[in-house]
């Protein structure tokens, strides 16, 4: 496999099919450098500065890729129709954005949109909590206001979403491609199955069971094409513990492997805020993470997992921990970061009046005379960032990169850019594919890292110091589905940057592989770390525990990038 445009180590997929409206729109203007500066509304020309101090305009760089074009000199693997892909759109995005048609939102969408915009987003999803009022109303209500978002910001894609109440779990996004028939698919799967609509939330086989039809509804709904595609990502997983690992495997294995529907979750949540010191701050727990085991908690996690490393999620924050036992059965299973924006920090207005219950959102929100420093969250964008490679500026495309693994999250704007490639014998792959080679074939990989290039928006140009490239054994699905250690994965070399602006290029040697691995990238500005969970061997400068009530997230900044398999035979 030449591309990363696979699935993963063991399938791979081709859209030769057309995914419906949008399919081959324009570049955004942003992206578009015919288009000159002073064209730019406001929105457009926050998004190009932001591409421009990255690199990502220009010759050669127009697409959005930070890889040199001399990925066209690298044959096309057999059977590969399209060749090796250097050009990818990296959209930035947010899949988990709240507004007032949540019981407990405050923004019109529009107001999410524009911020989102504004903060240099391409796409977003808006995820109003399911309920029973908002499958009753919400989802046909909120509908229109998409629709006018849409048009009134054509260079960022607006999905339409909900935030599912898994049953015998916590949260997930759940969001289908634009269509006439979004409400109706969305509508009927929040009425069916959602844990708070039917009182299926408490653990137990029967609810577990739910959950997975859920799944297989959405994925029958996409087969007879009543929807193009939809796609879900578990929220917040280790947050209150009630994400079991065979849970999280079975959503994975629900629908199939070629097209599924779960295919990761966020491995930074959101309300970053919330670990502001008081009094300028909220002084609770970055991310919310601030309890613990209840009665439906898995009982083999440990009460550290309830806690945010580093402001990511312990699942995905500990070297040879939930996320890497999933990775080395081979199971393609990807992270994101997003806002879970509701309330934002230092904003200045109030809710606005209304019934709820009975009108399905709250008003306008109105001005309230003062700064609320008690507000836990950021805008979508203003913080937390999910870059997806696309093949095009176009709906259907993200939701193809984001099942096809093509992700990478950073936090506070730490980096501009990020390029992964592995390669050897002639082939590539690229985030979330697999470089499938005989075996002892010398393998490298290389990352091409821009660095930020001016302020992010707290105010100042964060700087990279450290690269990390953690690699893992294959070795099969687990006789335990309840699993959550990797006894292989490692940190196995570090970069230190010693550089603030420009980019850098890391180059690691695999070697000759003989067996199947893969390998992950993370990137820190080094101002907190800490011995992993698993022992100085495994992670000898790994993300630090938060601390409850000083935890401030611009003095703590992470990148994390999805893996790329190596598969000899």
């Amino acid at each position: 496999m030449g591309h990363g445009h696979a699935h993963g180590p063991h399938h791979r997929h081709h859209h030769d099919h057309d995914h419906g409206p949008g399919a081959s729109a324009p570049l955004p203007a942003a992206f578009d450098t015919s288009v000159p500066d002073e064209a730019l509304d406001p929105g457009q020309a926050s998004r190009r500065a932001l591409l421009r101090r990255a690199g990502l305009l220009g010759a050669g760089l127009a697409a959005g890729s930070v890889l040199s074009g001399s990925a066209a000199a690298v044959p096309p693997a057999a059977g590969d129709r399209r060749g090796p892909r250097s050009d990818f759109l990296w959209l930035a995005g947010d899949h988990h954005i709240h507004t007032r048609y949540s019981s407990d939102g405050k923004y019109r969408v529009v107001d999410q949109v524009r911020q989102g915009a504004r903060h240099g987003l391409d796409w977003l999803v808006i995820t109003d909590h399911g309920s029973a009022t908002h499958a009753r109303i919400g989802v046909e209500k909120v509908n229109p206001d998409i629709r006018q978002a849409r048009a009134a910001h054509r260079d960022t894609l607006v999905f339409q979403g909900l935030e599912w109440n898994v049953p015998a779990a916590d949260h997930g996004t759940v969001f289908v491609h634009p269509g006439r028939n979004e409400v109706a698919v969305l509508k009927q799967f929040e009425t069916d199955y959602d844990g708070i609509v039917n009182g299926t939330g408490d653990s137990g086989p029967a609810n577990e069971a739910l959950a997975v039809a859920g799944l297989q509804f959405l994925a029958e709904q996409v087969r007879r094409r009543t929807v193009d595609d939809a796609l879900m990502l578990a929220h917040h997983p280790s947050r209150k513990g009630v994400d079991s690992p065979h849970e999280i495997r079975a959503w994975r294995d629900a629908t199939g492997p070629d097209r599924p529907i779960a295919v990761g979750f966020e491995g930074a949540p959101g309300h970053q805020a919330a670990g502001l010191p008081a009094p300028l701050g909220p002084g609770r727990a970055r991310g919310y993470y601030d309890g613990g085991p209840g009665p439906h908690s898995f009982p083999g996690y440990p009460l550290e997992s309830y806690r945010t490393w580093g402001g990511f999620d312990w699942m995905t924050a500990t070297v040879g921990g939930l996320w890497d036992s999933l990775l080395a059965e081979g199971r393609p299973w990807w992270i994101t970061a997003n806002s879970d924006s509701h309330h934002v920090y230092a904003d200045t207005t109030a809710r606005g009046p209304g019934d709820f219950a009975t009108d399905g959102r709250h008003g306008d929100p109105v001005y309230a005379g003062k700064i609320d420093t008690k507000a836990v969250d950021y805008w979508p964008g203003q913080y937390s960032r999910t870059h997806v490679g696309a093949d095009g500026f176009s709906y259907a495309a993200v939701m193809d990169g984001i099942r096809a693994g093509r992700i990478w999250v950073d936090h506070g704007q730490l980096i501009s850019g990020l390029g992964v490639r592995v390669t050897g014998g002639g082939r590539w792959a690229t985030l979330g594919g697999a470089l499938h080679v005989r075996k002892g074939t010398k393998v490298t990989l290389t990352a091409d890292v821009a660095l930020a290039g001016g302020a992010n928006w707290a105010g100042f140009t964060p700087r990279l110091a450290r690269v990390d490239v953690i690699q893992g054994d294959v070795t099969g699905p687990v006789p335990d589905r309840d699993a959550f250690t990797a006894p292989t994965a490692a940190v196995v070399r570090s970069y230190d940057i010693g550089k603030s602006t420009g980019g850098v290029r890391l180059t690691y040697d695999l070697g000759p592989v003989d067996r199947p691995l893969y390998v992950r990238l993370r990137g820190t500005d080094g101002n907190r770390s800490a011995v992993g969970v698993m022992g100085a061997k495994a992670d000898p400068a790994g993300p630090a525990q938060d601390v409850m009530g000083d935890a401030d997230p611009w003095l703590d900044l992470w990148f994390y990038a999805n893996p790329v398999w190596v598969l000899p035979s």
